[in-house]
């Protein structure tokens, strides 16, 4: 069985309110005003002139179960949701196994369904670690990026990227988070350049129910229903969104985990572990809790996973 292990995160200090950086976007003051009204969010987490493998290490370094455990790790996975993240003669991925001794460890990036990677990646990982035949081997999934060029800081319809990262230790066994359910689609029709200077209007109309029929079929896959979720575990692209989602589903909105949209914004693909970090910390989660973790990519790829906490 697939399993997270132990989740952790890295939030950069520096808080950075959305209108300024909508002010260096060159974004209409009503859409940010929007964005504060409507969507949630106001601050995002920077790190500038920071260095994304100093992100991705600080991020692992909050694992516990990894210190003593290097040589056990076989597999390390970068989900990203950028192809290109470093000049051609660069390999950040290579450097952060060399920093944290896990030189040994076949490491790859994972791309190509957007912000849904995160989830795949897991997946992935648990897949490899069962074609190992090793009970003790282990995996490492990074996500989180860093906004390098403003065409990627601000998604006009939808949200505000943030620079925060989280580092996940997937093992097999059913003692820790077991992942119970997933289910992944991607909509091909909905394809565009990323960034996007707009977004298709045919999927902001659609998006809503297509997300909740991912959520929906991946808890039918972990053999349980909806009511049966203890929490949600979002992407963190606005507020608005979950609102109209969880109408669909027939859920109350405080079942999602909401407290990062306003203080982080969206974080690639690292927003729902970095929100099952901090919902563990605020007491929402218990041992037997079902959870669920959704994200979108652009292009567009639907991704959901059910876990026993």
């Amino acid at each position: 069985m697939t399993a997270l292990l132990d989740v952790a995160c890295h939030l950069p200090e520096l808080s950075v309110d959305i209108r300024e950086i909508g002010e260096r976007a060159g974004i209409d003051e009503r859409l940010i005003a929007n964005f504060r009204r409507f969507y949630g969010l106001s601050q995002v987490r920077r790190a500038p002139g920071g260095d994304l493998r100093e992100a991705l290490v600080a991020a692992a370094s909050g694992l516990t179960g990894l210190r003593g455990n290097e040589r056990r790790v076989r597999h390390v996975i970068y989900a990203r949701t950028i192809s290109t993240v470093a000049a051609a003669h660069e390999n950040p991925l290579e450097d952060v196994c060399a920093a944290l001794g896990l030189s040994e460890a076949s490491a790859f990036t994972l791309t190509e369904q957007g912000c849904a990677t995160g989830l795949l990646a897991v997946e992935l990982a648990g897949r490899l670690l069962a074609a190992d035949g090793d009970p003790d081997a282990l995996a490492l999934v990074f996500s989180g990026e860093a906004t390098f060029t403003p065409m990627i800081q601000l998604i006009p319809e939808s949200t505000v990227l943030g620079e925060c990262t989280a580092a996940c230790l997937v093992g097999g066994g059913d003692d820790h988070d077991v992942l119970l359910g997933l289910a992944v689609h991607t909509y091909g029709k909905y394809a565009e350049d990323y960034p996007p200077k707009a977004l298709d209007p045919a999927f902001l109309n659609d998006h809503n129910d297509l997300l909740a029929a991912v959520i929906q079929e991946a808890v039918e896959a972990a053999g349980a229903e909806c009511a049966d979720l203890t929490v949600i575990l979002p992407h963190n692209v606005n507020r608005l969104s979950w609102v109209r989602t969880c109408r669909i589903l027939g859920l109350p909105l405080d079942r999602v985990y909401l407290d990062n949209i306003p203080v982080t914004g969206h974080c690639f693909a690292a927003d729902p572990f970095v929100n099952l970090v901090h919902a563990r910390e605020a007491g929402r989660l218990r041992p037997g809790d079902l959870y669920l973790m959704a994200s979108v990519g652009l292009g567009a790829t639907f991704s959901a996973a059910v876990l026993r906490h």
